[in-house]
């Protein structure tokens, strides 16, 4: 059965064909011959009570015009179509939060909305991860500089230093006590003690690597390791970092059996884990990626057991 799918996100002329998650989403649901509509954040309004979109109908392509448009738009009821992907790339700023709010007006048990907008409202990808204390390095969330040096201490005289809302390692320093530059790092990142930060103790694992584990519905579809440069302290691949093949360990199954109750009950389906050794560092749900990266390493077809299960949420709506 064809179904309509919208895809929020960035513009199509600025996919990367050969990294981009939302792509091979676009690609695995059109091969299966699904109607597949573009819009951005500004597409999304309400009239009344109703929200709707401005959509733009489009075909995709593994080529080097990797899209068109087969028309010029048209205005619609969110209820229209059978599933929403919202897959706007960070940073969860004021108008991606009012656009959760707007898809929080459509009825749900005629759409599917991945993910969930109130799910997205509640899982800032840093401050989520507090929710399983068991899962997570010592961390601290504070404004104050001396809280922030007192846990460094604490942790041995160095720590990683991160804004709540950076994105692909914008703003993560490692710090620690013998650098001068201390002072002026806290003052930069806290913003001269006005906005919180979080600090983590600094996991020496991150030499082999920071995980990128990606679930399903609660459950590890797969992963793989974001090995940093030499001159580096994060893996995240547009900053150098290498992919390298790695296996879902037992304790990584034991990160996603505590997450996977809450994910439930948030509506955070499609979830992408950072994990350093034994301890995850962040719930990633705006737009996780890395299921290309994934699927070359290992030989599979992430998306489509994505759209599976899209479609099979899709069969179970009011229409």
């Amino acid at each position: 059965m064809a179904y309509k799918f919208a895809f929020i996100m960035d513009p199509l002329e600025n996919v990367l064909v050969d990294k981009d998650t939302t792509f091979t989403f676009m690609l695995e649901a059109h091969k299966r011959g699904h109607e597949l509509y573009f819009l951005g954040l500004r597409g999304l309004y309400a009239h009344d009570s109703q929200a709707r979109m401005r959509a733009r109908r489009c075909e995709v392509a593994r080529a080097t015009v990797h899209f068109r448009y087969l028309d010029d738009g048209a205005d619609y009821p969110v209820e229209v179509f059978d599933a929403v992907f919202m897959r706007k790339d960070p940073p969860a700023d004021a108008p991606y939060l009012y656009a959760t709010m707007l898809l929080s007006l459509a009825d749900s048990r005629r759409t599917f909305v991945m993910n969930s907008p109130a799910g997205l409202r509640e899982a800032n990808e840093k401050l989520y991860a507090l929710n399983f204390p068991t899962a997570i390095p010592p961390t601290l969330v504070a404004y104050e500089i001396s809280r922030l040096r007192q846990f460094m201490a604490e942790q041995g005289g160095e720590m990683i230093v991160k804004p709540l809302d950076g994105h692909g390692g914008e703003g993560v320093f490692f710090v620690h006590a013998g650098d001068r530059n201390l002072g002026a790092i806290l003052e930069s990142v806290t913003q001269y003690e006005t906005r919180p930060i979080m600090a983590q103790r600094y996991l020496p694992e991150i030499r082999g690597g920071d995980k990128r584990l990606i679930l399903l519905n609660g459950e590890p579809l797969g992963c793989m390791l974001r090995v940093p440069r030499d001159d580096e302290h994060r893996g995240n691949i547009h900053v150098g970092g290498t992919c390298v093949k790695a296996p879902v360990t037992d304790r990584d199954r034991e990160i996603c059996e505590t997450l996977k109750p809450r994910l439930e009950i948030d509506g955070l389906y499609f979830v992408g884990l950072d994990i350093i050794g034994d301890y995850l560092t962040e719930v990633n749900v705006t737009s996780p990626t890395g299921v290309q990266e994934i699927d070359r390493l290992d030989g599979v077809k992430l998306e489509a057991r994505v759209i599976d299960f899209v479609e099979s949420r899709c069969k179970n709506l009011f229409k």
